[in-house]
């Protein structure tokens, strides 16, 4: 696995959308969906705001693979639940980038029940 470069987490991270796609059983990508992202660290992330039995969540969880468009650049990707330390960190960098939407839709994407729909993006 390749490390996302400073540019990579730059561009990605600072677009306001990113296009998620799973990957199904024979290889082929999964029509993409739009999401937020948000950047932790060194770490690219996406939350599902309508919990565990959103269908894109449960497809790319099971998946473990698939394919993210943002700020002009495709990639490859594994998906991996995120750690449950992160939540805080994570829950501060979406107030950070979309609190200017307001709290009902941001309050979908934080939080207690959020944190355990965070996927962490890596390079695949």
């Amino acid at each position: 696995m390749t490390a996302w470069t400073s540019a990579e987490l730059a561009a990605i991270s600072g677009a306001d959308e990113l296009r998620i796609a799973s990957r199904r059983a024979d290889g082929t990508l999964r029509p993409y969906v739009i999401i937020w992202v948000v950047r932790a660290g060194n770490d690219l992330y996406v939350r599902s705001a309508h919990g565990s039995q959103n269908p894109w969540f449960r497809r790319a969880v099971a998946a473990g693979a698939g394919r993210i468009r943002a700020a002009g650049l495709e990639r490859d990707v594994s998906f991996t639940l995120a750690a449950e330390s992160t939540g805080p960190a994570i829950d501060r960098e979406y107030h950070t980038k979309y609190d200017r939407y307001g709290p009902a839709i941001v309050g979908a994407v934080v939080g207690a029940k959020a944190a355990p729909v965070t996927i962490r993006l890596a390079l695949a």
